[in-house]
């Protein structure tokens, strides 16, 4: 089905060009008629998928689609539908310049216009299934699904598990599939790649993806042993041969092993930053009182071999040390402890984090250096050692109207509010710190309204991490919403303030009908 979008601000008018029949509206979606009443969905809801139809009549397949996207962006997303063929409709039609049996459905040229540039520059989006209808309702100005993306064509896209048993039988030529998250990062970056050697390899081999994140495929994934993504299944005549592995990460790669597919390439072992020829001197458990008494200004870095912003400042680190020790007058040095293996030195410390740089004169800790990660900047330091600057005022400690719970307060707060929407995070988290303006910003607006709550728990803190893995926390952030201290569902959508402030309207809208359909009642 073909499905025209003009998207207005916040509300997106949509034309189903298979008129319905033998409708059995799902409560889910919101049948209007009257024109004061569609603005007010409009006004009230965030991200409106209006369908218009010529008559009443079509069939129960489409409904259900729409049912089926109406349940999976419900409080994300509305889906409205409007007969253009009884009185009240045709008025509204009319009104709105919508005529279903067009072509463009009546729709003004500025409106096409105001489409355009706001979406995309192609009017006609093509909803092959129900997945690509909720990402956009979801997030309307984002990038389209893998499956929709014409530079994606040579590629073949399996939704279903049963697709996938279904290609493995047939196929002949050798496949390789790809196993994916729509939001991993490096399936992002990986799938132009895959596109281009799907193409260059056309007609001799398979390249096919598959979206496995939903539980639904759980099975499959431990059956392939998928347990990151993207992950890479190479099958000849229906059988699992290789995952492709450690060869290169370039459509010219992935078409050469190919020709020549090859069980994964074992990695090369990191060799231990200590063993390397290193500038820095590398302290133990036993050897790192002795080395603060020979050496009265030291700066040492306490890291973790595993951790990405420790492997960052490793090169820094030992430039510095390096133009350091050449010096003779050299105002002290710098020295690294891996507190993965020498533990007892971290405890002492009560490091809980890494790096974690601390700076010791004659023997004695003097300050915590956090600030300090590039080689100018430890060579300034350690030339004219101060005091750093106090540290950032946490996210808890400024006023805010977010509501800042803990094991303690969690649930009695939750059950005094309607609609609780709940951020848990860390404060070392790169993703959360962006969320955090935007969902103060949210909170402030509905700071009056009595029956809902923004609020926020640190995970990091005290006993909040049980409180945080017993509400399915696996990832930072993680936005869950709760209604009188229930929990219903995770919030998916976007993590601007217009995402969640769209997403409070939509839950109060709903309310302020339900109150209206009691007084008519009555």
């Amino acid at each position: 089905n073909i499905f025209v979008l003009l998207c207005i601000c916040v509300f997106h008018q949509v034309w189903l060009l298979p008129v319905l029949e033998a409708v059995k509206v799902s409560p889910l979606i919101e049948k209007v008629s009257d024109h004061k009443d569609f603005k007010k969905l409009l006004r009230t809801r965030t991200n409106v998928l209006v369908l218009y139809t010529k008559t009443a009549t079509s069939g129960d397949s489409h409904l259900k689609l729409l049912s089926d996207v109406a349940q999976t962006v419900k409080g994300q997303g509305t889906i409205a539908w409007v007969n253009c063929g009884d009185s009240e409709g045709r008025k509204l039609c009319k009104k709105v310049k919508v005529d279903p049996s067009s072509k463009r459905g009546g729709a003004d040229d500025k409106l096409l216009s105001l489409f355009s540039l706001i979406h995309h520059s192609d009017f006609s989006i093509f909803f092959s299934c129900i997945q690509s209808m909720v990402a956009f309702l979801k997030d309307p100005s984002g990038p389209p699904l893998w499956e929709e993306n014409p530079e994606a064509k040579d590629v073949v896209h399996i939704e279903t598990e049963k697709d996938f048993r279904k290609l493995l039988k047939k196929e002949e030529r050798p496949v390789l599939l790809m196993f994916y998250a729509p939001w991993c990062g490096v399936c992002k970056r990986m799938q132009p790649v895959f596109q281009q050697a799907a193409t260059e390899t056309k007609g001799k081999y398979v390249l096919a993806g598959m979206n496995v994140h939903p539980a639904e495929f759980d099975g499959l994934k431990q059956e392939y042993n998928v347990k990151g993504y993207p992950t890479f299944c190479y099958f000849e005549k229906g059988k699992f041969l290789h995952h492709y592995e450690n060869y290169g990460a370039t459509a010219k790669d992935i078409a050469d092993w190919m020709k020549n597919p090859q069980p994964p390439q074992p990695k090369t072992p990191e060799v231990p930053w200590s063993e390397t020829d290193s500038p820095v001197f590398h302290l133990t458990d036993e050897s790192f009182d002795s080395f603060l008494e020979e050496h009265p200004a030291a700066l040492v870095m306490f890291y973790a071999p595993w951790c990405g912003h420790c492997k960052k400042m490793k090169p820094e680190y030992d430039e510095a040390a390096e133009i350091l020790n050449k010096g003779t007058d050299s105002p002290g040095v710098l020295a690294a402890v891996d507190s993965t293996v020498h533990k007892a030195v971290g405890d002492r410390f009560k490091i809980s984090g890494f790096p974690t740089l601390k700076y010791f004169e004659k023997g004695e800790e003097k300050y915590t250096l956090p600030q300090l990660r590039s080689q100018d900047k430890i060579i300034e330091f350690m030339h004219n050692p101060q005091a750093p600057p106090p540290p950032e005022q946490s996210w808890e400690d400024k006023p805010s109207s977010v509501s800042h719970l803990g094991s303690e307060d969690f649930r009695e707060a939750l059950k005094k509010k309607k609609h609780a929407l709940v951020m848990f995070y860390a404060p070392w988290c790169p993703h959360c710190k962006n969320s955090v303006p935007h969902f103060t910003t949210a909170a402030e607006l509905f700071k009056e309204d009595r029956k809902i709550v923004y609020a926020a728990v640190d995970c990091t803190k005290g006993q909040n991490h049980e409180l945080c893995k017993q509400e399915g926390v696996e990832g930072y952030p993680t936005f869950n919403y709760y209604n009188y201290g229930k929990f219903v569902e995770k919030y998916n959508g976007d993590r601007g303030e217009a995402g969640f402030t769209g997403f409070m309207r939509s839950l109060r809208g709903r309310d302020q009908e339900k109150v209206v359909k009691r007084k008519e009642e009555l």
